[in-house]
């Protein structure tokens, strides 16, 4: 249960929290009486504190004294704009947010509402770490995976000693490739693999991915849309660029201003939606890529050190697989977050179908397949889909 306190004396502010739809409004007039009635609540009752800016000393004072006596206290802070000394101040007294005294009141409810529907994440500070949902790695697995990881180094030493003489011998850098991926948990680990790619690789990538991106759809037809004027002068680059512009304006809709744009929250949203249906990134003949590299990508070779991340525990041998930070970056939506709640994986479910498809499988049919496994794994599917990845490791396409 969540209560909403005004601590201030703005008479413009009073009236419009008066007839704030579906919510009772506190009015006091001293961080005292505030205090007072936070401390005087129920177990399972909470407060949103909305305080009208004021002198700076005394706001300190008042705010501070606040967070001392009521630490779960959310407070929102009335201010137009803030510079940056007394943004880290406000920061360190214990505000939690702000917002403009002027601001609709749409607005003001749909920052209520999203503290409302997150009050056991804001407001309980005895939290314990129990209750974040992680992912734990069963012993089964774990055990598994470190027997499988040491057998599969001592018997493919040969294979991989090879390997690093014929990469070396052919392009220059280094054999081991490392790059940051993200798998359980949101963890960041390094991983390791065969350099199948020349050495400039990563800064030819953001290139080819705006033109040869097989999970991309369509970027090259959409236009950026500015949805409010900025002036002659922006107006004019707009035009010069190509940019529509749309001038008709709902009153209720929420504006996002950035420091070169100023787009509807509705627009915003629709262009986060695309990116993250288009999160992940694969090119199809890849022309940064060896002759060695064509050769031990189409026999899994290159994937023989990750081995060494199993052993050390960054990954499984059956999972999810680790994905770039550009990619998993993309990928922290509430639809999407149980592919990290999740085993981390060498080999998964969606490789094995995705050959079993020539690789022709959408971002959308893998992110599925990814929580689909993290949601139903067990020793026997695991089993299974070691089974079909041996028997499907040459690759009849380059996928």
């Amino acid at each position: 249960m969540i209560g909403v306190i005004y601590l201030g004396q703005d008479p413009e502010s009073e009236e419009r929290l008066k007839y704030l739809p579906g919510k009772k409004v506190i009015f006091t007039r001293s961080y005292i009486e505030t205090a007072d009635l936070c401390n005087k609540r129920a177990h399972n009752e909470h407060y949103i504190l909305i305080y009208e800016k004021n002198l700076r000393a005394e706001d300190v004072t008042a705010i501070t004294y606040l967070r001392q006596t009521c630490p779960s206290l959310y407070i929102i802070l009335l201010t137009h704009t803030l510079s940056q000394e007394e943004r880290i101040i406000y920061q360190k007294c214990g505000i939690n947010d702000t917002l403009a005294p002027d601001a609709p009141v749409t607005e003001l409810s749909k920052k209520l509402q999203f503290i409302y529907d997150r009050e056991d994440m804001l407001f309980d500070t005895n939290v314990s770490k129990q209750k974040i949902l992680r992912f734990q790695i069963p012993l089964w697995k774990r055990t598994f995976d470190v027997i499988f990881s040491l057998l599969g180094i001592i018997i493919l030493s040969p294979i991989m000693i090879i390997t690093t003489i014929a990469i070396k011998l052919e392009s220059p850098g280094p054999a081991l490739f490392k790059s940051k991926r993200v798998g359980t948990n949101y963890k960041v680990f390094d991983f390791l693999k065969f350099r199948s790619m020349y050495s400039d690789a990563e800064k030819r990538l953001k290139e080819l991915s705006k033109t040869a991106n097989q999970y991309s759809e369509n970027e090259k037809s959409q236009k950026p849309i500015i949805t409010s004027p900025l002036g002659e002068e922006a107006e004019q680059n707009m035009f010069d660029m190509g940019i529509e512009s749309e001038m008709m304006i709902s009153d209720e809709e929420v504006m996002l201003v950035g420091d070169d744009f100023v787009v509807s929250e509705n627009d915003f949203s629709k262009q986060r939606q695309e990116e993250n249906s288009n999160a992940f990134v694969k090119i199809e003949n890849d022309p940064r890529v060896t002759k060695v590299g064509k050769f031990i990508r189409k026999y899994s070779i290159d994937e023989l050190p990750q081995l060494f991340n199993i052993l050390k525990g960054d990954m499984s041998i059956v999972g999810n697989r680790p994905l770039p930070l550009y990619e998993a970056e993309k990928l922290t939506i509430d639809s999407s977050i149980d592919r990290f709640v999740a085993p981390a994986g060498l080999t998964g479910l969606w490789q094995v179908e995705e050959r079993g498809k020539g690789g022709n499988m959408s971002a959308e049919e893998r992110k599925q397949l990814d929580i689909q496994y993290g949601q139903t794994y067990n020793f026997w599917l695991d089993m299974k889909i070691i089974f079909r990845t041996i028997f499907a490791f040459v690759q009849k396409e380059n996928v």
